[in-house]
């Protein structure tokens, strides 16, 4: 690949989902004319806490809630002693692979198709019953972790992808990229993207050609074929970023970004239509802050959308993924520990700790305290957590 520039290489390098009343009228279908919905209540409390927490065994909750969690390290090898193998022995869900460090463009995970090849193998190998997520942004173009930088074949971009429109062509272009991930060891892929193309400049979507189109039935056709492709090779796959990032004027992985007055409950089609013809094999919950569901929330952080809209309205039963907890709209405005509580409390089931904006290998056991604190004092339950086992599992291969 040739050289780019500062800002096109940071777009490469995005977190792309690792690193987003109108909403009756968007179920129903677009035919439907768009009313502006009933917000969210300004501030869901957390649960009462009714009765005293029975006691429970933390060390068994420890590693339930350890399977929830998808993390990226460094180094292109490891060591039984790295602290990402001590997680994996531990019972951590998943890893997530990059090509490059995102603020110095140093070598990460991926040097070679041999090493990365033998990198997944070691970390599988660590892995209770060898079933642990491995996983990585693969959507094609510019957001693409396997490149010929690497040994990897060019990939087209979504916007390529969806411009040609064919069956056929998106068939080819899907195998070519699940091929990719099946000779190293991938079993998740952070795509497609399924956004609508509604704001060709946006830097987070239209400028980096990561949707197929602006017209839902595009998105829809060529997804499905993509998502197909996929599970003929057992790879999983995530649609992101919901409820709709197409309009978004900033990119979450950096910013803060508002779509409030530039969303539309026509971005929501392209998830009920593969939601409902059994397409989701998860839904990655966007970190964008959109006022006409939630007045408050990021939609990643909001009961109202990852519970009342994508699991009631939607009816979606499946595994509902972050984007990176580490992403700038997230750090900017809450806590860890606090983001982490939202995010479970709305209905989030796999958290993704890129690991990437600051590298933390303390991330997987403050997390775990974190999260243990909380079904302590009542404000989670270890029914919600094994919800998420449940659901966070489909994801898993077979062992």
């Amino acid at each position: 690949m040739g050289e780019v520039s500062d800002s096109q290489l940071s777009r490469r390098l995005l977190l792309a989902g690792i690193g987003s009343a109108a909403v009756a009228a968007g179920v129903a279908g677009c035919d439907s004319e768009t009313k502006a919905p009933t917000p969210a209540p300004a501030d869901r409390p957390r649960p009462p806490r009714s009765k005293p927490t029975p006691k429970i065994d933390e060390a068994a909750l420890r590693r339930k809630v350890a399977g929830l969690l998808v993390v990226g390290f460094r180094g292109d090898t490891v060591s039984r002693n790295d602290w990402i193998m001590q997680a994996i022995r531990n019972g951590l869900g998943g890893v997530v692979l990059f090509d490059r460090e995102l603020h110095t463009n140093a070598p990460r995970n991926i040097t070679s198709p041999a090493q990365v090849t033998s990198l997944i193998k070691t970390l599988k190998g660590a892995s209770p019953g060898g079933r642990l997520i491995v996983s990585i942004d693969q959507e094609g173009g510019q957001i693409a972790r396997l490149n010929p930088s690497d040994g990897f074949p060019a990939t087209q971009s979504e916007a390529e992808i969806g411009a040609a429109n064919s069956t056929a062509t998106t068939h080819s272009w899907a195998q070519g990229m699940v091929h990719s991930l099946t000779q190293i060891g991938v079993n998740l892929n952070y795509a497609p993207v399924v956004d609508l193309n509604v704001n060709p400049d946006s830097p987070a979507i239209g400028e980096l050609d990561r949707s197929f189109s602006a017209d839902p039935n595009v998105v829809v056709k060529n997804a499905t074929e993509e998502i197909r492709v996929h599970r003929a090779g057992h790879v999983k796959t995530v649609l992101k970023h919901f409820p709709g990032l197409g309009s978004a004027t900033g990119n979450t992985d950096f910013a803060v970004v508002d779509v409030s007055t530039t969303w539309n409950a026509k971005e929501l089609e392209p998830f009920r239509r593969l939601i409902s013809a059994g397409f989701a094999d998860s839904v990655m919950a966007a970190h964008i802050l959109n006022k006409q569901l939630d007045p408050t929330r990021p939609a990643s952080l909001s009961h109202a959308v990852v519970t009342d809209l994508l699991r009631g309205k939607l009816g979606y039963k499946g595994p509902v993924v972050s984007d990176d907890m580490q992403a700038v709209a997230i750090s900017s405005t809450f806590g860890r520990d606090q983001a982490v509580a939202l995010a479970l409390e709305a209905g989030v089931n796999l958290l993704v700790f890129g690991n990437q904006q600051v590298y933390d290998p303390n991330i997987v056991d403050e997390t775990l305290d974190n999260v243990v604190n909380l079904v302590r004092q009542g404000h989670l339950t270890e029914a919600q957590i094994d919800q998420s086992v449940s659901r966070v599992n489909t994801l898993r291969p077979k062992s």
